[in-house]
């Protein structure tokens, strides 16, 4: 006998419809089929993971030299508010490493106790991971 005539008496007998249930509406048989996700967060971890970070340079004492050296220039220049684009190292928050960015405005301060440069757009940086000054 062959596979398909196995079923022959059951193939053309109607659809069982129940009497104690109503009929499910297509939009809730559809979300019984919807994608699930079992391991909850895998896919933002491995997209962390694979997130690129930069490691922190070291200057030597001749390029820290060269920045202190701006610094005082823009201290010197602070009535006129200096326009100056500053490059420098920030940590990331979630992993080893961060990000050089670079940044271009107006100084308003060069705060020597809290080692800090203030630009007049709010961005405070901290000297220490200042790595060059242009301007």
């Amino acid at each position: 006998m062959r596979e398909w005539n196995k079923y022959q008496d059951i193939i053309h007998l109607p659809r069982h419809v129940s009497n104690t249930h109503a009929h499910m509406p297509v939009e809730d048989r559809a979300a019984q089929f919807a994608p699930f996700a079992a391991l909850t967060g895998h896919h933002e971890a491995v997209k962390e993971a694979a997130r690129l970070t930069d490691k922190r340079m070291e200057l030597d004492e001749y390029c820290k030299e060269v920045i202190n050296g701006k610094l005082q220039e823009i201290k010197e220049r602070m009535g006129i508010k200096p326009k100056v684009s500053v490059t420098y190292f920030v940590p990331d928050i979630q992993k080893e490493g961060g990000a050089y960015v670079t940044v271009t405005g107006y100084v308003k301060k060069v705060d020597e106790y809290g080692r800090t440069l203030c630009l007049e757009d709010g961005t405070k940086i901290l000297i220490d991971e200042i790595i060059e000054i242009k301007g």
